[in-house]
């Protein structure tokens, strides 16, 4: 049954000869070994995506998105002078003398809290006590923090002298009307949140995150927390791996439910979620099998690119504009099943491609340098994404040391990695104390 009633009944034709499948214009041509590079495979989705339109955000919303305006200030901060500690608001002319054994007494005048306002001057040989961030009445110089005082409430006895300026914080000595806050392109920041909020922005113009629904395809999958019943069945770890990769890069995730290996329920699925996505991301059903069926589904739902990536894990990959009008087609990345494929996929080109859609640059994580403690041997040919765990030796220099197996399915060394390393096609060996490029793992 169609989830949103996307699905539209077919009318009956005379049998035609099947049309070609309808491809994506210009993909990059093999480059190596007959494949294509990743380099180029990515460019090329990059090429294929643009970022999504802002709209107004609130400030708690807009954290960690991209700002598609400049952020100016119309008020000074502080907007008046205030008092930076508890204590006695003088005039500096009447503390001049004060010290531990020459104490000076002093009439209480008043009280001033913080909100206060419309505020007496203060008289010329009077005190008024003031608390952390209230208003300084006119005529005050300074303020003696109770530390410096008997803390007195109707006559106070002072025991330091007090400078201009003392423990007051001037208006817009932190920002001035005018001031440039942020810059348009700028990622909001929780600081940058309070901020903001500070000089009364209450929203900002942003592009929004991108809304990512992840589909894992198989018969043989069980949800997490159901007993497996059957002896070839597996829990359902790719779809967890890939949202929560694609909610730490940035986006508002969806997690459909299993889908098996049915061509009728695959494409429901994936015409039924098209309502609610900026970008579709799947794994499993792009190689060569029988029951890689998403790769010959989807050329019935729109623009798709299937090939095969000079890299390992990850050779598999597909791509796809899926709809019925070109003006509201959906992105769709298609990534091979097993997780550490996945994973490798995800970071090679799913996450850029997310961050293109938030317009946060630069989509791809930086190429870091990182010394082997052994020597790393590769196979030439592919270029080689290693899990590896990166530290730092006594001098502080950035070691690397590959961990597990080359297997595509060892989500355990995957979970203990915390990077990336990145063997060229080239490379056979890289000896022992010698640099390799890594992409750190950090989330996000």
């Amino acid at each position: 049954m169609p989830l949103f009633g996307r699905r539209k009944k077919q009318t009956e034709v005379a049998e035609q000869p099947e049309p070609e499948a309808p491809r994506l214009p210009d993909p990059p041509a093999p480059s190596i070994n007959g494949l294509r590079s990743m380099q180029d495979h990515r460019d090329y989705l990059l090429s294929l995506v643009e970022p999504l339109p802002p709209f107004g955000q609130n400030l708690i919303e807009a954290q960690g998105l991209s700002l598609c305006e400049d952020i100016v200030s119309h008020i000074d901060l502080p907007g008046f002078d205030n008092s930076a500690m508890d204590g006695y608001a003088v005039r500096c002319a009447d503390v001049a003398e004060a010290a531990e054994d020459n104490p000076v007494d002093l009439p209480v005048v008043g009280e001033i809290a913080a909100g206060d306002g419309d505020l007496p001057p203060l008289a010329a040989g009077t005190v008024v006590k003031i608390m952390t961030g209230a208003p300084v009445p006119d005529g005050a110089e300074a303020v003696i923090p109770y530390e410096g005082t008997n803390r007195g409430s109707e006559t106070v006895r002072i025991f330091a002298p007090g400078q201009p300026g003392l423990n007051i914080r001037r208006r817009g000595e932190d920002v001035t009307a005018g001031t440039l806050l942020l810059n348009e392109g700028d990622l909001v920041a929780p600081r940058n949140v309070g901020l903001m909020a500070g000089v009364g922005i209450d929203k900002v113009l942003a592009r929004p995150r991108p809304r990512v629904v992840v589909i894992s395809t198989g018969s043989e999958l069980v949800q997490p927390g159901n007993p497996l019943t059957g002896g070839g069945q597996i829990y359902d770890s790719n779809s967890y791996l890939l949202a929560a990769a694609a909610k730490a890069a940035g986006a508002q995730v969806y997690r459909v439910g299993l889908v098996s290996d049915d061509p009728d329920e695959i494409k429901q699925t994936i015409s039924d979620q098209l309502v609610r996505a900026d970008l579709l991301v799947s794994s499993g059903g792009v190689s060569q099998g029988d029951y890689d069926l998403v790769k010959s589904v989807l050329p019935e739902l729109g623009l798709t690119d299937f090939t095969e990536v000079a890299m390992q894990p990850g050779k598999p990959q597909g791509f796809g504009l899926i709809g019925e009008h070109p003006d509201d087609r959906v992105p769709m990345i298609m990534v091979p099943g097993n997780p550490v494929s996945a994973f490798v996929s995800f970071e090679a080109f799913v996450r850029p491609v997310i961050r293109k859609l938030m317009g946060v640059e630069p989509y791809v994580r930086p190429s870091e340098r990182a010394f082997a403690t052994k020597a790393i041997r590769s196979v030439k040919g592919k270029l080689q994404l290693a899990r590896g765990i990166v530290t730092a030796d006594a001098g502080g220099r950035r070691t690397v040391e590959l961990v597990g197996g080359h297997g595509s399915h060892l989500m355990g060394d995957l979970a203990r990695a915390n990077a990336l390393v990145l063997l060229g096609p080239e490379t056979e060996v890289v000896p022992a104390g010698q640099p390799v490029a890594v992409w750190m793992l950090a989330d996000g």
